[in-house]
């Protein structure tokens, strides 16, 4: 099947700015990022998945439709997996932050796919899945600042333009809290995520029941130093 889109690689920067000032005024209304992600995303997705499908195990999850969110959403099985384990990290940490793996899936869903490719638009919905293993993995937390820098990983991952421009506006808007602080912070984190192996293609469903020292050594991601610091000193200050 061919991977080719093209109405994907239109930009939309008008969408992208009405959905950014909403964003603004409601930094709580996480529909708004998949909108501007979707609107200013550009040719990367198709590109991820071009390289994800040279991948065996990416080629095994098109084609076998293997789905993450039913892997994360079995919380019976994962309390099963070892301790000190991934699986044992990402239950502490959604069950710490009240979160479930429908969460992102409900936000998404107010603003529509627009992937007419069947294999786009699962490679797309993988990539949405993995945003918690991704806090997990790279020890990012859910506050403003975390959220900030696991953005700017996931730019240097991806090359989304969207996820990119977020953290330009993000950046300037935390200014006011954590001074040029936030700029050293976002800059550790997209130097991590273009140092790390490619969170996107490997086979997370594994990694699960791995040793979580052992999943960050294997795939490059160092703790998240800057940010520890960043946010350290805002809350003393």
């Amino acid at each position: 099947m061919s991977t080719d889109r093209t109405e994907t690689l239109r930009m939309q920067p008008l969408v992208a700015w009405r959905a950014v000032k909403k964003l603004i005024n409601n930094p709580e209304d996480t529909a708004q990022v998949f909108i501007i992600i979707r609107a200013l995303s550009g040719p990367s997705l198709e590109q991820g998945l071009r390289r994800f499908i040279e991948l065996p195990f990416g080629r095994r999850v098109i084609e076998e439709k293997l789905d993450l969110l039913a892997t994360l959403s079995d919380r019976d099985a994962l309390r099963l997996m070892p301790e000190g384990s991934l699986a044992d990290a990402y239950l502490h940490f959604v069950e710490s932050e009240n979160l479930s793996a429908d969460g992102l899936v409900e936000a998404s869903e107010t603003a529509p796919e627009g992937y007419d490719n069947p294999w786009l638009q699962r490679y797309g919905l993988r990539l949405r899945d993995m945003h918690d293993l991704w806090h997990t993995t790279t020890q990012y937390g859910r506050d403003e600042l975390g959220e900030l820098c696991l953005l700017a990983f996931t730019y240097a991952q991806t090359g989304n333009r969207g996820i990119g421009f977020i953290v330009m506006v993000g950046m300037l808007k935390l200014r006011k809290k954590f001074g040029n602080g936030v700029f050293q912070a976002a800059l550790r984190g997209y130097r991590d995520g273009r140092r790390a192996a490619w969170l996107p293609g490997q086979n997370w469903e594994a990694l699960l029941q791995q040793p979580l020292d052992q999943v960050r050594a294997q795939l490059v991601i160092d703790s998240p130093v800057t940010y520890q610091q960043v946010r350290a000193q805002a809350v003393t200050a």
